[in-house]
């Protein structure tokens, strides 16, 4: 799935000269937390944050900043002093996966989606991210989450899908994890039903162990790779 299906394409931009409260009122009116920075041909230059804006305000003056002498003082600060020059862009030919990536790699929260010239054509947040995966995964309609250990080796997930399309239940998504023990992965089929207990019982007959997926710990799998 590429970057240009799930950004965001109505951008809310700002220029370097503006202040911090015009940058605030600007988030506030829009509900935006990011605001790509933009020269005067829509060439990205920089990016700033909410996180930008609080450091710049007194604490006292982020929910009543009306004071004519704060007020004064703030607008001497400019976005150009407080926006992160030359920030991680994506391109609209990017994945949904290199996204991810870039999350766990720099910690934040949106990335400009730029074209070859540096023009922004949109912009990606966790937020768009997490509506992406909702559609991905049918999690909006009502459904049941299994967790099934197997062997890993070839022909374990066709075996499942065939043991669930069956017994005609229809899938919302299915994920694949792997596994801490070796040889095992876990396969997640979210399946839109609430009556599972038919092919639960099936799966355990031919031989595959149904986990809790509350009992999922991902984290174990970082401590043995």
């Amino acid at each position: 799935m590429f970057v240009s299906k799930s950004m965001t394409r109505n951008v809310i931009t700002i220029d370097k000269d503006a202040d911090v409260l015009q940058a605030k009122e600007k988030m506030d009116r829009h509900l935006v937390r990011h605001l790509p920075v933009v020269d005067k041909n829509n060439r990205l230059i920089g990016i700033v944050s909410d996180r930008d804006i609080r450091s710049a305000f007194p604490s006292i003056l982020m929910h009543d900043y009306s004071i004519r002498k704060e007020r004064e003082r703030l607008s001497a600060y400019k976005i150009k002093d407080i926006m992160t020059i030359d920030p991680v862009t994506v391109s609209p030919l990017d994945t949904i996966q290199d996204v991810l990536l870039l999350v766990q790699e720099n910690r934040v929260g949106a990335f400009p989606v730029v074209d070859e010239h540096g023009i922004v054509k949109g912009i990606i947040s966790v937020r768009d991210l997490i509506r992406t995966f909702i559609d991905v995964l049918g999690i909006e309609e009502p459904g049941t989450l299994l967790c099934i250990l197997v062997e890993e080796k070839i022909g374990q997930m066709k075996k499942v899908v065939d043991a669930i399309t069956e017994e005609k239940i229809s899938f919302g998504s299915i994920l694949v994890a792997r596994h801490w023990e070796e040889g095992k992965r876990v396969i997640f089929p979210y399946l839109l039903t609430l009556d599972v207990s038919k092919v639960k019982k099936k799966l355990s007959k031919m031989g595959y162990s149904l986990l809790d997926p509350m009992d999922w710990d991902i984290s174990n799998l970082s401590e043995n790779d």
